[in-house]
């Protein structure tokens, strides 16, 4: 483990604003948490003709426990049900659904088709019927689907059997995944029947009650990269009109057939791929985190500096937040990086997931890199709503730093995306208790990309007691043992 000094540690705000100071980063924290009214994150917020309870969001997230054909199974729908007892009163997407069974990131991700309709429909009774028992309505809650294809990271069939689908070569992904030069390009034809399940997800979303859909295009997946598909030919790919190609026909198609709000969760900006430092790993543990060596300008990415790209460059963001703004999207879900392949950008934690490297800066810099692209959009965008990532890693302090964002106008909505896994609760303790219960908060372990990774189902073995008890557990820790 790194040597950084872990939040547990700051045993109050003042020590943890410190630790802030010292590291010269732009946030800042309230002193205490604020019950409902007084809190911020209580205050209802407008999108639409929705009125959302509160400024507590649940991002989406990818599931492995799925049923085979892609129906919600029983641990789905437990999953669910924590949404909807949080307290959150904004349910971005549930988790990634994929709109064709090629396009799933591991053979027990969701699919929304047809055949899975009414399925999905029970999910979503579920969620809502859970919010109504705990909190008497559900009339402020908002709640939507989130569609996906996975790209460049489909594993569709088999767990450890990569299928890939490209929408151009890249220099150092291509290598680090394996795939050799003739390795075929996705089809135009192929995209265009990925927008038509896009919009049939939508459709199928609205039946089920969704009041919205996100059009994913973060994280590396198929809908983030068409942004980077600089080199590309045709129609999908070179100028920014050709790029933004895919989000314009689905959005257009969506609107055609239905009534639904769109919303997008970006990576608002990427960073070259790391790895572990080689000169620092032995054996099976993993060093630092380094760039990938790369010679020359860098123009391989959305939203990294070329001539840096280890520091981020906001203008391709801005650029494209435009076009969907004009598109009549209403609400963006800023993210960063991808999991696979620079994990440090995207979920900042102390402890790496196996197939990770040692954090190479506190995760605090990651979190406030994050939160400062975030309030630098929202500022130009002010009629965009935005939800802010990067929070779990604040741990006890995380509805402090919620609350100073909100209240300055750094986001306008806080969502939660690991720490629900551990402390699905959280949210309603902050706002009607003022206080936490920090045995259950998420210390980032890791434990819950890990254990997908090795092809095990979702969950937080170490502080979730329901999936500590399960079998998979002593695997994840064996796992752990040997980093």
């Amino acid at each position: 483990m790194s040597n950084f000094p872990r939040v547990a540690s700051f045993k109050t705000v003042e020590r943890f604003r410190e630790r802030l100071r010292e590291l010269g980063l732009p946030i800042d924290a309230d002193d205490a948490i604020l019950k409902a009214p007084e809190s911020p994150l209580a205050e209802p917020l407008s999108i639409g003709e929705f009125h959302v309870g509160n400024r507590w969001a649940i991002h989406p997230m990818e599931g492995w426990d799925a049923e085979a054909d892609g129906k919600p199974s029983e641990l789905v729908h437990r999953r669910w049900r924590n949404f909807g007892i949080s307290g959150a009163k904004w349910i971005w997407g549930g988790e990634a659904m994929a709109v064709v069974p090629e396009g799933r990131a591991n053979p027990n991700q969701l699919i929304i088709n047809q055949a899975n309709r009414d399925a999905l429909a029970r999910l979503h009774e579920d969620l809502i019927e859970a919010h109504r028992a705990r909190f008497g309505s559900a009339d402020d809650f908002f709640t939507g689907f989130q569609l996906t294809h996975s790209g460049r990271f489909c594993k569709p069939f088999e767990k450890d059997k990569a299928e890939p689908k490209i929408l151009y070569r890249h220099p150092i992904l291509d290598q680090k995944f394996g795939l050799g030069p003739d390795y075929p390009l996705l089809g135009d034809d192929e995209i265009r029947r990925i927008i038509d399940a896009c919009i049939e997800g939508a459709k199928i979303a609205e039946s089920c009650g969704a009041q919205f859909v996100d059009i994913k295009h973060c994280h590396g997946y198929l809908g983030h990269e068409f942004l980077s598909a600089f080199t590309r030919p045709g129609p999908y790919g070179g100028p920014l009109e050709n790029r933004t190609r895919f989000l314009r026909e689905i959005v257009e198609g969506v609107q055609a057939n239905t009534k639904l709000l769109i919303g997008v969760r970006l990576s608002l900006f990427d960073l070259i791929p790391f790895r572990p430092d080689p000169n620092l790993s032995e054996g099976t543990k993993l060093g630092p985190g380094i760039p990938a060596e790369f010679e020359g300008s860098y123009a391989s990415s959305f939203g990294a500096d070329a001539e840096d790209p280890s520091q981020y460059d906001l203008r391709p963001a801005i650029e494209f937040l435009a076009v969907a703004e004009s598109l009549g999207v209403k609400m963006i879900n800023v993210s960063a990086g991808s999991p696979y392949y620079n994990p440090h950008v995207i979920r900042p934690a102390l402890f790496p997931p196996s197939d990770g490297y040692q954090p190479p800066e506190d995760p605090l810099v990651g979190c406030a890199r994050q939160m400062e692209a975030c309030a630098a959009v929202k500022a130009r965008f002010p009629n965009l709503v935005f939800v802010g990532s990067a929070y779990t890693y604040f741990q006890e302090f995380l509805p402090q730093v919620a609350q100073w964002a909100v209240r300055t106008g750094g986001t306008d909505a806080v969502g939660m995306g690991r720490m629900v896994l551990s402390y699905p609760e959280l949210p309603a303790d902050s706002l009607e208790r003022a206080e936490l219960q920090t045995k259950r908060l998420c210390r980032t372990f890791s434990d819950c990309t890990t254990g997908p990774r090795k092809g095990l189902v979702s969950g937080c073995y170490p502080l979730d007691p329901f999936y500590k008890a399960r079998p998979e557990a002593a695997i994840v820790k064996k796992i752990k043992a040997s980093l």
